[in-house]
């Protein structure tokens, strides 16, 4: 066997890895500061769309309360947009970028 056949596989699997990476645009949806909604809802509301344990959703709000946003969830534009569009319904506002 030659050494070009040996390293075959390897190349294919180098490119494929490359084209998935290209395709496949990770965003992050980020929550910001207000002056309406208390702690306790934007807690409940990130355990409540985004999954996340009462820990992490306390550690978001306090982000958010202290610097003005924070980022609570990485995925695709298809996976976040019904999450942003439940916090926008619950008068918390989000984007994705």
């Amino acid at each position: 066997m030659s050494r070009e056949r040996e390293n075959e596989p390897e190349k294919k699997h180098e490119v494929l890895v490359d084209v998935l990476e290209e395709t496949i645009d990770i965003k992050d949806l980020i929550l910001h500061n207000d002056d309406f909604n208390t702690f306790d809802f934007v807690i409940e509301s990130l355990i409540e769309i985004c999954g996340h344990n009462p820990i992490q959703a306390e550690q978001c709000t306090m982000i958010i309360h202290y610097k003005g946003k924070c980022a609570v969830k990485k995925g695709t534009l298809e996976e976040l947009m019904p999450m942003h569009q439940r916090f926008l319904e619950k008068g918390i506002t989000s984007e994705i970028k």
